[in-house]
C-alpha cells in the first residue's frame, strides 16, 4: 500500500510539473495603424470611425498632430478623432508634435495612463514583439535610443518582430526616404520581418530589403500626397484613399491589409516570421 501511495504521488507530482511547464501558444491580436489624421477632419473621424467598430486590441498611431501638437491640438485634434481609443493606443510621435511634447504629446498622454511616455518601448502581442521607436529623437550611432535598440536584440532568436516610427527609411511619397533612419533600420534587418511608418500622406508597400517589410500608412486624413508608381522598390501603392493597416498578428505569421475609410480592402499582404 505505502509503495503504491508513493507511485500515485509521484504520477502526481510529474503530471503537475508537465502542466506547469507547458506554454500555452500566444493568441492571435488585431491591430490597426494610421498617421497623419489627426487634424479633427470629417475624413479623420470616419476612418477613426471605421477602426473603432472592429474592435481591435491595440491601436498605433504613427504620428503627427495638427498643427504643432500644442496642448490645444491634442484636445481640439487628436482627442476628437482618436481620443476613445486612448485605452489601447501605442504612440509614436512625429515631427509636427515633437517640438511642443512638454505641453502636448507629454502631457495628453500622462493624464491618459498617468505617467509620461516613454520616448522608445517594446510591448507583445499575438506572438510577436513590437518597438515603439522614435524616428524624432537621436537615433545615430551612440545615441541611447540605439544603443537600447541594440541590447534588446543582442542574442534575440527569430524574427517576429515589428517597429514603428513616424518617418519611414522607403517611401516613394512626397517626402521620400529618410535616408537618416538608416541606424535603426539597419539594427532590425535580419532581426525584424516589418516596419511600420506615416508622415508621407499616402499608403505604401514594399518589397522585402534583406527581409525587412517596410509600410507607410500615412493616409490618416489630413489631404494626400502623390506617390511616384514607377518607384520599382513598391508592391502597392495608394493615393486617392483615406486608409489605415489593419494587421492581424499570430505566432509565425502577420495578416495586412489595407483599408480605406468606407470599408475597401485596397490591398492584402502576408508577411512569416521565424522563430520567437
Amino acid at each position: 500500500m505505502r509503495r503504491m501511495a508513493v507511485f500515485l504521488l509521484l504520477v502526481t507530482a510529474l503530471s503537475a510539473a508537465a502542466c506547469g511547464g507547458a506554454q500555452a501558444a500566444p493568441k492571435p491580436g488585431v491591430i490597426w495603424a494610421v498617421g497623419d489624421g489627426a487634424d479633427g477632419s470629417a475624413g479623420a473621424k470616419a476612418l477613426a470611425g471605421r477602426i473603432r467598430r472592429d474592435r481591435p486590441d491595440r491601436f498605433l498611431y504613427l504620428g503627427d498632430v495638427y498643427p504643432a501638437g500644442t496642448a490645444e491640438d491634442f484636445r481640439d485634434s487628436y482627442a476628437t478623432v482618436y481620443g476613445p481609443l486612448a485605452r489601447i493606443t501605442s504612440s509614436t510621435p512625429g515631427n509636427h508634435e515633437w517640438g511642443n511634447r512638454s505641453e502636448g504629446y507629454n502631457a495628453y498622454w500622462r493624464a491618459r495612463t498617468g505617467r509620461t511616455p516613454k520616448p522608445w518601448y517594446t510591448f507583445l502581442l499575438g506572438g510577436w514583439r513590437l518597438f515603439s521607436l522614435n524616428s524624432e529623437a537621436p537615433h545615430d550611432a551612440g545615441s541611447d535610443q540605439l544603443s537600447w535598440l541594440k541590447r534588446k536584440l543582442r542574442g534575440a532568436q527569430g524574427s517576429c518582430r515589428l517597429a514603428f516610427w513616424h518617418r519611414p527609411r522607403a517611401s516613394a511619397g512626397l517626402h521620400g526616404d529618410a535616408v537618416d533612419i538608416a541606424p535603426l533600420w539597419n539594427a532590425l534587418q535580419g532581426r525584424a520581418r516589418i516596419v511600420l511608418s506615416g508622415h508621407d500622406h499616402d499608403s505604401q508597400r514594399f518589397r522585402p530589403s534583406r527581409g525587412l517589410v517596410q509600410y507607410v500608412a500615412g493616409a490618416g486624413g489630413h489631404g494626400l500626397y502623390p506617390v511616384d508608381r514607377g518607384d520599382r522598390r513598391l508592391r502597392f501603392a495608394d493615393d486617392t484613399h483615406y486608409a489605415a493597416l489593419r494587421i492581424r498578428l499570430a505566432p509565425g505569421i502577420a495578416r495586412l491589409a489595407f483599408v480605406s475609410a468606407d470599408g475597401q480592402v485596397l490591398d492584402r499582404s502576408r508577411v512569416r516570421c521565424s522563430g520567437g
